[in-house]
Parts: C-alpha cells; structure tokens; sequence
C-alpha cells in the first residue's frame, strides 16, 4: 500500500513539504493576523520577475529571486507606506510589473525555459536535492529572525500604531517582515508556484486561528496542519496523476470549509 515512499522524489516532496509548511506556519500566521494576504500576493507575483531574471542569468531562478523578491516587498512597502495612493493600487502596479519584467527577460533568454510551468503552479515532486537545501537555508533563517524579533513583531501585527506611539522602530519591523514574506515566497514557489502559493501560505493559519488566539499555538497548529495537508496533497496527486500543486491547494480549500462548518 506504501510502496509509492520508496521513491527518491515522493521522500523529497515529503520532506519538502515539512520544511514549507514550518515556513507557513511561522509567517503565515503574521500574514493572517496582521491582514496583509493581499500585499503577500502581490509579493508572490512581483518574484516572478526574479524568475525570469534567473533564466536570463543562467543561474538557479530560486536563488535569483531571492534578492529580486525582497527588493519587490522594501518597493511594496514603501511604497504603500510613503506615496499618496491606495495600498491596493500601489500593489497592482508592481504586481504587475514584477510579471511584466519576468516575461521580458524569458523573451530575451536565447532556447526554451523547460521548467517555467513549475514555477508558476508548482511541481513539489520535480524538488531537487539543491532546491531542499535553499529551503531549509531559508527555513533556518526566517526561524532565526522571527525568534530575535518575535516581541517586535507581535507589537506590529496587532497595534503598528500604538508600538510607534511607545517608542518602537514600526516602519523597519514591518519592512523587515515583509523581507521574510519575500523570503517564504522563495520557499514556496517551487511547491504550488507563484500563482497558487498565497493559499498554503493562509490557509492552515486560517484555519488555527479559528481554535486559538495565542501566537504561539497558532504557529505551532498552522504547521501541523500544513505538513498533513501538503503530504495528503502530495499522495493524491500521485495515485490520481494530477498537477500537485493544485492537488495541494484543493486538499486546503476542502480542509478549511471542513474546519469552518465544524466551528460552527
């Protein structure tokens, strides 16, 4: 019946999916309480032009995003901060001009991206030994940070105005959790993809935060969750032959109408 854990990709993906599910489980629970799913969309999308970059370059797309990706969030940011438009249309724009960028410098890449559908809706079983080594790189120090800053980060995500008001920096501590969101993109792109990715990063913190309040527990439930979620997704779109990360992404969505119906 198990026969399927004996090849190299399936324990990849499994492993792969523990180390994405930390990532969702820590930050995403800062995305889900602090309100700004939209604003990591926006982030998710504007590192597809690191992507592209990365092609242009010859060099591995995901390390290419990564520098390309906290650029996009410190533009975002500042952006939404600092210019006198809305939020929501500073977003768009570079939303769309992250896209933009990373079309034109595949159209400029001499040959053919064999590997850019994954990047865009995910292939967990095409991770590579190197692609698990970037994640848990990334996996370490988002952990690291958030464990330094997790004061900070807390006073920022529930009241930003009120820590500015009792003396702390506000405005680097936001930047510097959008980098993490940027850096949690990196980690997940190749996963579910650019497109679908905003979904396993909200999902299973949704879903906690119907059960607990504390942060805590919320981070801690949010991982469990997403480890179980993402492995269920993983072994249905092998048995079936589906496209994993939308598997992935439909085992969430079902989880969490499940959890809502439940609650109530």
């Amino acid at each position: 019946m198990y026969d399927f854990l004996q090849y190299e990709f399936i324990q990849r993906a499994l492993i792969t999916a523990v180390l994405v599910s930390i990532v969702c489980g820590v930050v995403g629970s800062y995305v889900v309480i602090k309100r700004i799913v939209s604003l990591s969309g926006a982030i998710s999308h504007a590192a597809f032009g690191g992507v592209g970059l990365g092609y242009f370059l010859t060099v591995n797309p995901v390390l290419a995003a990564i520098p390309f990706s906290i650029a996009s969030a410190m533009a975002i940011g500042g952006v939404e901060k600092k210019v006198n438009i809305s939020a929501d249309t500073a977003m768009g724009i570079l939303w769309s001009v992250g896209m933009a960028l990373g079309v034109i410098f595949i159209n400029l890449t001499p040959g053919y991206a064999p590997d850019l559908f994954s990047y865009l809706f995910g292939d967990i079983l095409t991770v590579t030994n190197s692609d698990l080594l970037i994640m848990l790189t990334l996996d370490l120090i988002i952990i690291t940070t958030v464990y330094i800053f997790r004061r900070e980060f807390l006073a920022v995500s529930f009241d930003e105005e009120f820590s500015t008001v009792v003396g702390l920096p506000s405005l680097p501590i936001y930047m510097l959790l959008l980098a993490l969101v940027a850096l949690s993109v990196v980690v997940l792109m190749k996963v579910v993809g650019i497109i679908l990715l905003i979904a396993l990063f909200t999902i299973p913190a949704a879903i906690s935060k119907q059960y607990t309040h504390n942060l805590t527990k919320l981070m801690s439930l949010a991982t469990i969750i997403g480890i179980i979620l993402a492995s269920v997704g993983i072994i249905l779109s092998y048995i079936f032959n589906l496209a994993s990360g939308a598997t992935i992404v439909m085992v969430l969505a079902a989880a969490f109408l499940i959890s809502y119906y439940l609650k109530d």
